[in-house]
Parts: structure tokens; sequence; C-alpha cells
């Protein structure tokens, strides 16, 4: 991301946990627990508050894709 787009970002851009789990389709605590261990999609921390970056959200599902179940 160019130093252009991020100074364009605002906050619509940003989704709290609550909203970026029904975004996934998955539950608040699953996010927590992700955040915790790793493994899930990248977040932004404000102080206490933690934010995901619609985009980020995007390039997690996009990177999440498999053709079979035998693929990690």
């Amino acid at each position: 991301m160019s130093n252009n787009q991020k100074a364009n970002q605002t906050a619509t851009d940003f989704l709290n946990r609550e909203q970026a789990a029904e975004f996934l389709n998955l539950k608040k605590c699953t996010l927590e627990a992700w955040a915790i261990r790793g493994g899930g999609p990248a977040f932004v921390k404000f102080g206490r508050a933690v934010r995901y970056r619609i985009s980020d959200l995007e390039n997690y599902i996009k990177n999440q894709t498999r053709q079979n179940t035998i693929e990690a």
C-alpha cells in the first residue's frame, strides 16, 4: 500500500472485532483466539482498540482459498 493510499484511509475502512467476525461469518471469540495464537487476519491496535482493515479481511479470505482438503 502506498503512502497516498494510507493517507486516504478513513474510519469507515476499519471494522471492530464484532463487525469483522460478522464480515467473515465467524464468532467474535474465534477472532479473539486467533489474535492471541496467530494465524488469523491482520489487525491494527489503536491503544486498546482492535480494528481490522476491510482490505486485510478480503486478502485473508483470498489467501484461504483451497482446491482440496489436503492443502494446508
